[in-house]
């Protein structure tokens, strides 16, 4: 059997680690079994899911380079989603029901007040055809409940505890007792379906074989393998990965949540394999570091090595990770993108300046250090003077710097920070940086004499 797994956000905002985290562990899942994987957009609520949204997830999932085989929209499948409405009425699995919110609120209310669990008390079963109709008269519309199999027959209303069972392939054996939730709603009033039902019938009319998906999601397994049933599908495998959290171990704040953004990272100059590598591997048993593709990636990829406890998410580790990954990058494969940021110096340059990098971009501005205009900081006038007169004659080369600073050290007398510091700020403007002793050739002779003198470059 081939594997198909699918990515299922809705387009009602911008993509963030954590769900980047489940399309990554998708992904590489079907990458290493060869199977395919999909993205759905879960566009059933129409207020908030919007094309811009649905671009946005595109663009994220393409910046990272997690293809697609195929894509569906939900909004486009309501004549299979009436279809299989259509069969659970004629199996009795789905209900008509006419209570206001209100009328539930209250309801749960009092069987809080009577100390009894607040779920569903299965009146719409009882409602008799003049009953409805009645009520249909009133102008009221019916919204529509899937009935659990969670009682002895299918007349009696009465709920009993009923555990509903499957292996986890991340977190083991796994029940859920839906004798003690209601009968989830499945369309709305307004003829529109709901997220639990949609979800089965494309898994079921797609032929997803896999499900892998956060562990906030385990509470709606045991119903919807009911559905998966009462469909007479199969259900697909099923695995529950840990969520994310903070840096503090604590849940990620909104202020974080934005600043994990696939968007705000892209923008920030991350490097798109650095954030897949990142959010594949924390909360599993691999070590944290940046791999040169996905397929290295995929190679890795086991359910038993995903932990069952959070997942910490730390923006500085990620950058962290960003710049080792930037530090051992040979010219040959930058060399493209340098040219593209207007900062391709060359293999010395990029030799000179990649350990100093956080982000790729960082190196235009070293290119502008280098080659550009800046105002030098002069901090002992005396001393870049006199540094300015010793300068050797070019060509220069690595021992250039050697000779300048022996030369300078003795005319001077000064040595260690205060005589290092002032040449810093004079020739680059900035407080730390590669060493000058690479930087001096690529400068040149004209430029670093100007600068010393307090000229702009």
């Amino acid at each position: 059997m081939s594997v198909i797994v699918r990515f299922a956000p809705s387009p009602t905002g911008r993509l963030h680690v954590g769900n980047i985290r489940t399309a990554i562990l998708n992904w590489l899942f079907a990458r290493k079994s060869g199977g395919e994987f999909w993205l759905r957009l879960d566009d059933t609520d129409l207020e908030r899911s919007t094309p811009e949204f649905a671009d946005g997830i595109r663009q994220d999932l393409n910046w990272l380079g997690l293809e697609w085989t195929r894509e569906d929209c939900q909004s486009g499948g309501t004549a299979h989603y009436t279809a299989a409405a259509d069969l659970l009425r004629e199996r009795g699995r789905l209900y008509a029901c006419y209570e206001t919110e209100g009328e539930l609120d209250r309801k749960r209310k009092r069987q809080l007040a009577r100390r009894m669990p607040p779920i569903y008390d299965r009146s719409g079963l009882r409602l008799t055809e003049d009953e409805r109709a009645k009520l249909e008269s009133e102008g009221r519309r019916p919204h529509w409940r899937f009935r659990l199999d969670n009682s002895e027959t299918e007349t009696e209303t009465a709920p009993l505890p009923t555990i509903v069972s499957w292996n986890d392939l991340v977190r083991g054996d796994q029940t859920v007792d839906v004798g003690s939730v209601s009968d989830p709603v499945v369309i709305r009033a307004n003829g529109t379906f709901l997220y639990t039902f949609t979800s089965v019938v494309d898994d079921a009319e797609f032929g997803t074989t896999h499900i892998i998906r956060g562990e906030d999601h385990i509470t709606n397994t045991g119903v919807q393998i009911q559905l998966f049933e009462a469909l007479g599908k199969e259900p697909p495998a099923i695995a529950h990965h840990s969520l994310l959290i903070g840096a503090d171990g604590r849940a990620l704040s909104k202020r974080l949540g934005a600043l994990s953004s696939i968007e705000r990272l892209r923008a920030g100059g991350l490097e798109p394999i650095v954030v897949a590598s990142y959010t594949a591997l924390i909360g599993t048993s691999d070590p944290i570091e940046a791999h040169p593709n996905l397929d290295g990636l995929a190679s890795l990829f086991a359910f038993n090595k995903i932990s069952m406890a959070p997942a910490r998410f730390d923006v500085d580790e990620l950058k962290a990770l960003n710049a080792r990954f930037l530090h051992k990058l040979p010219y040959a494969t930058v060399e493209a993108q340098l040219r593209a940021l207007g900062a391709d110096g060359g293999p010395a340059f990029w030799e000179a300046v990649r350990g100093n990098l956080s982000v790729l971009n960082d190196a235009a501005t070293w290119c502008q250090v280098i080659s550009g205009h800046i105002d030098p900081l002069i901090e002992n006038k005396e001393l870049t003077d006199s540094a300015a007169a010793l300068l050797p004659p070019e060509p220069w080369d690595d021992t250039t710097w050697g000779t300048w600073i022996g030369a300078l050290k003795t005319a001077s007398g000064i040595k260690g920070r205060a005589l290092f510091h002032p040449l810093r700020l004079a020739l680059t403007g900035l407080e730390d940086g590669p060493e000058l002793k690479v930087l001096l050739p690529l400068m040149g002779r004209a430029k670093v004499q100007e600068r010393l003198l307090g000229g702009a470059s």
